[in-house]
């Protein structure tokens, strides 16, 4: 506490030391002034950047004479000697960069773009500006091998490379360093808690596995997110955007986003910034009402099951119904005759009326920066803040109400080395499961025994007097319906506001959830100290608190505690003239239910040509991924199953007890309820897929229907693994910049979801002999299966079938006629999968085959104006999920928007449109159609 104190100390106090000022222009060669250019002194830590007009003044403590280097994307750098009080003007040439730009991700230390070991892409400030979305994050899915998975208009994530989900775990975020998953639901939130635009210096994507630095989650790809220092950075920035968005389920909405940053440099050894932005508007509404089990069925089917309707997943047996009335004496048993056997659904809630459609954003964070002496050496405390609601569609739609997350880091970083170790708390507010808020709203006004019981004795009264069975269908649901709560009554509200602030799933919906991460990772490269070979070694340890008080996770009793830690090393060597690099690096990672894992990666880039601009690149290297806390500890009912991770101990702290369906089957079942656990789940079960086939043929051929069924025999989750060949091209060809690469991946014990399902009585035998003695395990449990005394589990498991995936792709950028640029990226995606070997397995590559996308612009169309429009294409593919599987149509989608400088007032307007087609398109089955976005913004800069 101390040292925080002393920090503070810092911020409201500044040093006096010697010091003079430099001040001058920065302009390119057609006089026109350069924003946002780099300043910096060689050999001290001071440095700026250019204001609107180009102008700029920096501090030095040091002793004449001076020299500066000012930098600007697009310009060639220049270093520039200054004396003492001299005014310094600066001219930058034009020159195309992209090959020149500095990447750290790829290594972990600084390198040009065109000598990375592997693909990778980079969004900057210049990027931001001319970005037509309307926002940077959105203008990420603009990059060659980005896929935006959207479930929410503030909530979308990012993939490469196949094997998308909105809740992915197999993609990192690193936002200054720091990890952005979710503690609980170890995926990231999208940028509800990154950085704000006008705190973006960089953001660097590196597709593919990365393992073999950034450990077990680096499987798919990073995107690393780096915001300004206030030590080059600093005066008060703020931006204003308005808009509406456009779709026609929800109409036209307003849309507000604000921002403001203010970073100051003290004296030449401590600086600090702030940020705060927020934002707010009307989500996408989903309203698929499409029922996906029966194809082409509406709401008047006795069974129906809308993806976008939430209660009509209770469904039970009509003719177990009448059994159980005939049982209790209310009706006569010759009526159960009358009663079909199949299933019919209680009546089910819109999306639209359990939440209020809003979507909102606030992010907050400081941080105080202090460099103790005149070397790069930067000592760093940064805290951020994130929350505000939105939705996130998981094995069912969940309202993120009030949600809230914070992370606090303390870095010290040189040079040659950081040491870091930050924490990340989350709290899940007033969140709620929107399937279980519409099922418990059903329940709070009518039980379901009760509904049932009216449905069936509807239907029986309406058969007698000659209705058809559709006439009584109909008739039975408008009884069992009768005072049903409509959304928007007082009696709704009332019941709805119960449920929600309720964790108990059997009466309830809220979420809960306090977890936490904490976590420290460090990296030193002795270039400095051994010249022959460049040596980096590093490390990192992390444990998962999870408390979601047995609401999600199996930690009723208490936290749970995870931990990880891994340590790697990598050597890298110049040769022949500096045009070859050859790089060699490994990782140890170890968890606490698995054994450790290496993850070698060795590549080579060679670079031709007189002015080594053409570079050619490929990488090997194996990659894994630790099942995640979920696959491990989840315990969570979902309604119409049980998400059950496959840790030992995890199976027999989850239970639950269930009610027997009909008087025979509690005389097989030795009462009238049963207790479940899941060693039932693993190891006594059958698939889902033969259980369906079982039940076709069940009535009408009992021998063949038997012989169909297949037990689970699902071993316990561990650790996928992925060896990953990439090779590349970057070059410059007589003005065209190309970038060419591709991939092949060959998966081992892939992760995935498996639906099993799990009769109370008798045991799981494969094709059981149903003409046995009622005693036999086997045929117990074939009458369980019969009578719909069974629990749905969905497991997380390996399949044995191994999985392998192709991709290429081809990007190109050139600037034609002056500052028009115009820029196109073309990518092709498929993966092998025997699905006749496992049947039940969903490996869920979730991946248009082809995509395409393109934009021409001019930041200089003429005097303070520029523009941008950009285009997206993609193939319709299959969407697997545990919410849904369907496919999702192919969408083309066009952005534009101009933008006017005014250097005097150090402004910039933008206005612009997303789709501007106006077609509706989606990214995530279940999720709303995403519509139209107009938005004008004012940003100033200092």
């Amino acid at each position: 506490m101390k040292i925080y104190y002393f920090i503070l100390t810092l911020f409201f106090c500044s040093i006096s030391f010697a010091q003079t000022t430099i001040s001058g222009s920065v302009k390119d060669s057609k006089n026109e002034p350069i924003p946002g250019a780099t300043i910096k002194v060689v050999g001290e830590a001071s440095g700026t950047v250019t204001d609107g007009d180009g102008k700029f003044t920096v501090k030095i403590t040091s002793k004449p004479p001076y020299t500066i280097e000012v930098s600007s994307i697009g310009y060639a750098t220049q270093k520039v000697k200054v004396a003492t009080g001299q005014k310094v003007d600066v001219v930058l040439q034009n020159q195309d960069t992209q090959l020149d730009e500095i990447v750290v991700s790829a290594s972990r230390a600084p390198e040009r773009i065109k000598e990375s070991p592997v693909t990778i892409e980079r969004f900057g400030i210049k990027d931001v500006k001319k970005s037509a979305s309307i926002s940077y994050y959105d203008g990420l899915e603009n990059l060659k091998e980005v896929q935006m998975n959207t479930s929410s208009m503030s909530f979308k994530s990012i993939n490469t490379r196949g094997f998308a989900t909105v809740a992915n775990t197999r993609f990192m975020q690193l936002v200054d360093g720091m990890d952005n998953s979710s503690p609980l639901l170890n995926f990231v939130l999208g940028n509800l808690i990154g950085i704000s635009e006008i705190d973006v210096q960089s953001v660097e994507l590196l597709p593919g596995a990365s393992s073999a630095l950034y450990g077990a989650n680096a499987f798919n790809g990073i995107l690393f997110m780096n915001s300004k220092s206030p030590f080059v950075s600093q005066g008060v920035s703020a931006y204003v955007k308005y808009g509406q968005t456009n779709q026609k389920a929800a109409g036209a909405n307003d849309y507000y986003d604000y921002g403001v940053r203010v970073a100051h440099v003290f004296d030449p050894h401590f600086a600090a910034k702030a940020n705060f932005t927020f934002m707010k508007g009307t989500d996408w509404y989903a309203t698929d009402y499409r029922d996906l089990n029966n194809p082409g069925k509406d709401r008047s089917y006795y069974n129906y099951n809308g993806l976008n309707v939430y209660g009509d997943e209770v469904s039970t047996n009509l003719k177990g119904v009448g059994q159980s009335l005939a049982t209790l004496g209310l009706i006569p048993a010759s009526a159960v005759n009358l009663l079909p056997s199949y299933n019919v659904s209680r009546t089910g809630y819109n999306e639209t009326d359990l939440t209020d459609n809003k979507v909102r954003n606030a992010k907050i964070d400081f941080s105080l920066h202090f460099k103790p002496w005149k070397n790069d050496t930067e000592i760093i405390w940064q805290s951020k803040f994130g929350f505000g609601n939105t939705v996130y569609q998981g094995a069912n739609r969940y309202y993120l109400n009030g949600f809230f997350m914070q992370q606090h880091k303390l870095e010290i970083k040189g040079k040659n080395f950081f040491v870091r170790g930050y924490t990340t708390t989350e709290d899940g507010g007033k969140s709620y499961d929107m399937l279980f808020t519409a099922i418990n709203v059903d329940r709070a006004w009518k039980s379901d025994a009760t509904w049932f019981g009216q449905y069936a004795g509807q239907y029986i009264t309406s058969t007698l007097g000659g209705a058809t069975p559709e006439q009584a269908h109909a008739a039975a649901r408008a009884v069992a319906d009768t005072g049903r709560l409509i959304p928007g009554t007082d009696a709704f509200k009332a019941a709805f506001n119960n449920v929600i602030s309720n964790p108990d799933v059997l009466s309830g919906s809220k979420l809960v959830d306090n977890s936490r991460i904490y976590h420290s990772d460090a990296n030193y490269n002795f270039k400095d100290l051994f010249k022959p070979v460049e040596i980096q070694v590093g490390g990192s340890f992390r444990q998962y608190q999870l408390n979601s008080f047995g609401r999600i996770y199996t930690d009723k009793d208490g936290p749970i505690y995870y931990n990880e830690y891994g340590i790697y090393t990598q050597l890298q060597k110049k040769l022949m003239e500096d045009r070859l690099k050859l790089t060699g690096s490994v990782r140890y990672d170890k968890s606490k239910n698995f054994d450790g894992n290496f993850s070698p990666r060795v590549s080579a880039v060679y670079s031709a040509g007189a002015q080594k601009n053409h570079t050619f690149r490929g990488s090997f290297q194996t990659g894994f991924r630790n099942p995640s806390t979920q696959d491990q500890y989840i315990g969570f009912n979902v309604g119409n199953a049980v998400l059950i991770g496959s840790a030992p101990d995890n199976l027999v702290r989850y239970s639950e007890t269930l009610p027997v369906a009909t008087a025979v089957g509690q005389a097989f079942a030795g009462g009238t309820t049963v207790v479940m656990t899941g060693l039932n789940a693993y190891n006594n079960s059958y698939t889902a897929s033969s259980v369906q086939a079982f039940a076709a043929l069940a009535s009408s051929d009992p021998v063949t229907a038997a012989t169909l069924l297949k037990k689970s025999n699902v071993g316990y989750v561990k650790p996928e693994t992925v060896r990953a060949i990439d090779l590349g091209y970057r070059g410059q060809i007589k003005g065209f910049s190309f970038d060419v690469n591709g991939y092949y991946n060959v998966y081992n014990n892939f992760l995935g979801n498996l639906t099993v399902v799990a009769p109370y009585y008798g045991s799981a035998v494969d094709s059981p002999n149903p003409l046995g003695a009622p005693s036999d395990p086997g045929t117990q449990s074939l009458h369980a299966l019969a009578n719909g005394n069974t629990r749905n589990y969905q497991l997380y498991t390996n399949t044995d079938i191994e999985i392998k995936s192709i991709g290429f792709g081809f990007g190109v950028t050139k600037k034609i006629f002056g500052n028009f640029e115009i820029g196109a990226n073309y990518n092709y995606a498929q993966f092998d999968f025997d699905q006749a070997k496992d049947p039940s397995f969903e490996a869920g590559f979730n991946t248009p085959k082809h995509r395409a996308k393109a934009s021409f612009g001019n930041e200089k169309l003429f005097k303070n104006f520029g523009f941008n429009v950009s285009g997206r294409w993609a193939t319709e593919y299959l969407w697997q999920s545990s919410f849904a599987d369907g496919i999702i149509p192919s969408s083309t989608v066009f952005d534009a928007q101009i933008n006017y400088s005014m250097p005097k007032l150090k402004s910039t307007l933008k206005i612009g449109a997303s789709n501007l087609g106006g077609k509706e398109y989606q990214q995530v089955l279940g999720a709303g159609l995403i519509g139209q976005q107009y938005f004008a913004s004012l940003t100033i800069n200092p």
